[in-house]
């Protein structure tokens, strides 16, 4: 037979197979339970699956249908050995070389079927019936396992990480497009509303994509298990029956995509509401601009007919007329508001702003160019009294010369029309006069104080 030119093992080495073989199945049978009571596994029966999922399981659901055969073919072959074993204490040598067949042999029968690594490689032909050893019975087991295992652990993961947040994300695409209706924000009408659409499109198809073939979005940090060659296969140690996990990482870069994207649309909206409330107010400032514009365009009219009425040889610049285009798109303003325009009215009334502020300097710079005369008429008016204060404290408030050049200055100052060259001329002569040596206080001498003194 295959195993007559076995070494025939011994009483300790039976016993040891045995109780190593022993452990190896409860190890195997605690896996297998677990594994049936994976939820990824029950989510996984009787699913609707497509794509890359459905055919990963087609192989995965067979491969767990073979796991519990094969592992019955295991406890049954074990059950025979440790029958044998237990006929008695010391068994005989006919028992022990039954014993070595039972235990290292080829002595258990399976299906061809059963395993088709082995029958189904290319090449190779099937056979109904194939006769392998123990070992290699759990070898097989552990390559099947680790087949089912990264299914099961890979969909399970997808599923736990992303339908829930999908939800969660569309409820809150649901809000963001009840604001949009609410600041008029429609489909066709607005590209936010198109961009929603769009988005809430897409979210939709990844549900159903990660529903029916999640494994479209597991990324394995290593290549995936062939059938019957998984990672573990080979090791017929009890360890090597871990509890379900799978080796990857759930691609959520189309799901954070489409956040980030909602996000961005929802900032906008915002944006839009506080414009809505917001815009009464934001008007009302552009008109008081413009108001206070107008306002100052009169008094620059006013001060132009009175520098042309009172100054003599003077240019004076055209004062502009009111912005007659900006009150128009005020009108187009408050209509986008009261028909609710909010997306047309922001970037208009951020030009109206804009636009009313420069016409409120362009007015303020008018005013200041044409009442730049009066303005040097008053300087110079300003600086004659203050000579004529400085005379008084000189004492020659009543000189002759003084006084003359003082009512030139102040005659042309004051005359209308005004010559601006002339009166600022008399105002450096009238200067002038104060400042000449003859009239300046003579300083006091040791001798003239003395005398003074003496007088007194």
């Amino acid at each position: 037979m295959a195993g007559g030119t076995r070494p025939v093992m011994n009483r300790e080495q039976v016993d040891r197979a045995l109780a190593q073989l022993g452990a190896e199945r409860d190890a195997v049978e605690a896996a297998l339970l677990a594994l049936q009571d994976h939820p990824g596994l029950r989510l996984l029966t009787g699913a609707e699956l497509s794509g890359r999922t459905r055919e990963r399981w087609a192989v995965a659901e067979g491969g767990m249908a073979l796991l519990w055969a094969l592992f019955d073919r295991y406890a049954e072959a074990l059950a025979s050995a440790r029958a044998v074993r237990s006929r008695r204490t010391r068994p005989t040598a006919a028992e022990l070389a039954e014993l070595g067949e039972l235990l290292s042999g080829r002595a258990v029968a399976v299906s061809g079927g059963r395993l088709p690594e082995a029958a189904g490689q290319l090449g190779v032909p099937a056979r109904l019936v194939e006769r392998v050893t123990l070992t290699e019975l759990l070898e097989r087991m552990n390559g099947w396992y680790a087949v089912v295992v990264e299914v099961v652990s890979a969909v399970d993961a997808v599923w736990s990480a992303l339908p829930a947040r999908i939800d969660l994300l569309l409820a809150e695409l649901g809000r963001v497009q009840m604001l949009a209706l609410s600041v008029g924000v429609r489909s066709g009408a607005h590209p936010l509303a198109d961009d929603l659409d769009q988005l809430a499109g897409q979210l939709t198809a990844l549900r159903a994509e990660v529903v029916a073939d999640p494994l479209s979005l597991w990324r394995p940090s290593r290549v995936p298990a062939q059938r019957g060659r998984g990672a573990g296969a080979g090791d017929s140690r009890p360890g090597a029956w871990a509890s379900p996990t799978g080796a990857g990482a759930v691609d959520t870069g189309s799901f954070d995509r489409m956040g980030r994207a909602l996000d961005d649309i929802r900032v906008e909206l915002e944006g839009l509401l506080r414009l809505r409330d917001e815009s009464h107010e934001r008007l009302q400032q552009v008109a008081d601009l413009l108001q206070r514009a107008d306002l100052t365009l009169a008094e620059a009219r006013r001060a132009r007919g009175e520098v042309l009425a009172k100054i003599a040889a003077t240019e004076v610049p055209a004062v502009p007329g009111p912005a007659s285009a900006l009150r128009e798109a005020i009108g187009q303003a408050v209509d986008y508001q009261q028909t609710g325009q909010w997306h047309r009215l922001g970037p208009l009334l951020d030009a109206l702003e804009n636009a009313a502020a420069k016409e409120l300097g362009r007015a303020r710079q008018a005013l200041t160019e044409v009442a730049q005369p009066l303005a040097v008429r008053a300087e110079l008016r300003g600086r004659l009294e203050a000579y004529k204060a400085m005379a008084a404290r000189l004492g020659l408030a009543e000189d002759p010369e003084v006084v003359e050049r003082f009512e030139k200055a102040r005659w042309l100052l004051w005359s209308a029309p005004c010559d601006l060259r002339a009166g600022a001329e008399a105002v450096a002569r009238f200067q002038q006069a104060l400042r000449a040596p003859e009239r300046q206080p003579a300083p006091q001498t040791e001798d003239s104080a003395e005398g003074e003194e003496t007088d007194g």
